[in-house]
């Protein structure tokens, strides 16, 4: 009696089992992109990633691209911010202990962001994706 109501528990819930396995949810995930993942510890990041962050918004076809921003500090030496995308890294600089020109910098990173995606379109449509490497 106990095996038969185990068989039937099994039966009915087999149906139910696969319908939450990981792959259905795989079809029905949504994929968010086009993002800047701020990631600074100091004002000077917070700086950065505030004006970078601005200039990324009016770029336009930005999805399928994330944008991560890293910052590593170095006490009495100051910070070293980098920047990724899409997990490579295309830019970093040093912000010393005192006022640094963050805005320029930001400006800078945003012209090699641009640089960086459009060889990376180009890549694709042409299919040579030996450009696309770390030593940016």
């Amino acid at each position: 009696m106990k095996s038969l109501k185990q068989c039937l528990l099994i039966c009915i819930l087999c149906p139910f089992l696969q319908l939450a396995s990981p792959s259905s949810f795989a079809d029905n995930d949504i994929e968010i992109s086009g993002l800047v993942i701020d990631r600074t510890l100091t004002r000077f990041g917070k700086d950065f990633g505030f004006y970078y962050s601005s200039y990324w918004r009016d770029l336009p076809f930005t999805q399928g691209f994330n944008v991560t921003l890293y910052e590593t500090v170095f006490p009495q030496a100051g910070t070293v911010l980098t920047l990724e995308v899409n997990g490579t890294r295309i830019y970093s600089t040093h912000f010393g202990r005192r006022a640094n020109p963050i805005k320029e910098s930001a400006e800078q990173a945003i012209l090699l962001t641009i640089d960086y995606l459009a060889q990376v379109r180009a890549n694709a449509i042409t299919g040579d994706f030996s450009g696309t490497s770390d030593d940016f």
